[in-house]
């Protein structure tokens, strides 16, 4: 069972995420994937942490002619950005390749749209809860927490509509969305779990 999880920010995907991966007893990937990327690539961890769900101008101005290629055809005049998400697009592909695991962003749902027994979700929540949230766990107050989200629900929308050529939060693109206002995550969790073994048939 591979779960992809998309979320907007301070929705609490990432936390759901973890928490679906600990009760199926599988592999938690967030920047656990920038990790592998770094390391199979050979390109340095922190370029992929400057360039996490970001898409830059001079990228976009590149192109995206060129995002089916694979790793090992990627020369030095491509873009950074454009070889970062490759060796993620590779990492992805390769830890699908190797059982049951729960992955969070990065695009995840675009990378494996085509692997059967694979559940997309998408997390999304009000603004005011998830200025709540955020306001709790940044320790930041109001106005900030509003800025947090509308920078980085931004950058996760350039970088999935640039490289995943969809819409970010697109129906269309998930098996389920999920609101949580108001829900205790283990109850998500758990209705995560029960709809991707459902999709498994």
């Amino acid at each position: 069972m591979i779960i992809t999880i998309g979320r907007e920010y301070g929705s609490g995907g990432r936390e759901i995420g973890c928490i679906v991966a600990q009760k199926l007893g599988v592999p938690f990937y967030d920047k656990e994937v920038l990790t592998r990327a770094a390391q199979e690539s050979g390109l340095c961890k922190e370029l992929f942490e400057r360039h996490d769900e970001k898409a830059s101008v001079g990228g976009m101005i590149a192109g995206s002619q060129s995002m089916h290629m694979g790793t090992a055809s990627v020369g030095l005049q491509m873009p950074l950005n454009q070889r970062v998400f490759l060796a993620q697009f590779d990492a992805i592909s390769k830890i699908a390749q190797e059982g049951d695991c729960v992955i969070v962003g990065r695009c995840a749902d675009y990378v494996l749209k085509d692997l059967p027994n694979v559940t997309h979700v998408f997390i999304y929540a009000s603004q005011e809860k998830r200025i709540e949230r955020i306001m709790r766990v940044e320790k930041v107050d109001s106005e900030k927490a509003r800025d947090l989200i509308r920078k980085t629900d931004k950058q996760r929308r350039n970088y999935y509509n640039f490289f995943a050529d969809g819409n970010w939060g697109l129906r269309s693109n998930y098996d389920l969305m999920l609101r949580t206002d108001g829900k205790d995550f283990n109850n998500i969790a758990d209705a995560i779990i029960a709809y991707a073994k459902l999709n498994e048939g």
